[in-house]
């Protein structure tokens, strides 16, 4: 375990490495190969039925004996149940997001659940604060998936939230790397959360078509869109076309919703659909060109986060 470091200390896990927890890309398999290689893996429960996610953490539980949690979207529509099974199946750690850190911090705290929420702003880490979460997660415009409307950039982001809260924080936006690892830490960053680099994994639940989308992405590939709805980063195909098309000509809301429909994450992510579906993937996808064990991943880039640490402390100024 690393030494003097809150994250591991607060989760019980050897390295401040956490995987995102992605919808239709982080299943127990993924979560899984993250906690036995050191790390902490996090099941991604927004695509999940309940049932679904119930017979997810039990095939975690029984693929490692590590630490592992659920990422939960406060906005899904089945929050409850899903927080009901969490508590039955003995979850201990669990990140929340898209919603009001207050919902249910206090009620998963009394059954004796470390609580996470992921934040894009200072506004909402103070409010984090004031819930009583364990740790934030603050994400950068860098990151893929759903994102701050403020598009405040994961180097800027850290150490405002280093600043104005006492809390560990987790960096997340653009990390995919050992040396980026080492520079949220330079920021003030006590542990990462990578979700991109780990998409493009065998144990990652993502299409294949998704994984190759990824790894052929180049600089300029994603974008961010929606910002009226929920603002998400996408790469760009023919759906991301329809609705920039949409946006710019002064769509309201509700044509939006309506061209968003129903299932295109899940048409794209998890069914390969890379013209119709939905691409969610962060910028840091055009530094992602192959496809590695998740353990392999975590490795590298803590060796290489090592490696740049013990570089730094070489330099002479």
């Amino acid at each position: 375990m690393m030494t003097n470091n809150l994250i591991c200390d607060l989760f019980k896990i050897e390295k401040p490495i956490i995987q995102a927890g992605m919808i239709w890309c982080s299943g127990w398999e993924l979560a899984s190969a993250v906690s036995n290689a050191g790390g902490l893996g996090l099941i991604g429960s927004g695509s999940m039925y309940p049932d679904v996610l119930r017979m997810q953490i039990k095939k975690c539980k029984a693929a490692t004996n590590k630490p592992f949690g659920v990422n939960v979207p406060l906005l899904y529509p089945n929050i409850e149940e899903h927080i009901k099974i969490i508590i039955e199946e003995g979850v201990k750690i669990v990140f929340t997001s898209a919603g009001n850190p207050k919902t249910f911090t206090s009620y998963l705290k009394q059954h004796g659940i470390i609580v996470v929420h992921v934040v894009s702003a200072v506004k909402f880490a103070i409010k984090c604060q004031d819930a009583g979460v364990d740790a934030i997660v603050a994400e950068g415009f860098e990151a893929g998936g759903h994102n701050g409307r403020e598009e405040t950039t994961t180097m800027v982001l850290i150490p405002q939230i280093k600043k104005a809260v006492t809390l560990p924080l987790i960096a997340a936006g653009g990390i995919a790397t050992g040396s980026q690892m080492a520079a949220a830490f330079c920021l003030g960053a006590d542990a990462v959360q990578v979700g991109s680099r780990f998409v493009a994994s065998p144990e990652s639940s993502a299409h294949q078509n998704f994984k190759n989308a990824v790894l052929e992405a180049k600089e300029g590939d994603t974008q961010l869109t929606l910002k009226q709805l929920t603002p998400v980063r996408l790469i760009k195909n023919k759906f991301f076309n329809l609705i920039n098309d949409a946006e710019k000509r002064g769509a309201s809301s509700e044509e939006l919703a309506e061209l968003l429909g129903r299932a295109r994450a899940k048409k794209g992510m998890f069914e390969g659909d890379l013209n119709e579906g939905e691409l969610e993937i962060g910028q840091v996808s055009a530094m992602i060109n192959s496809e590695k064990p998740a353990a392999q991943i975590v490795e590298e880039i803590y060796e290489e986060f090592k490696a740049t640490i013990n570089g730094l402390k070489n330099i002479d100024v």
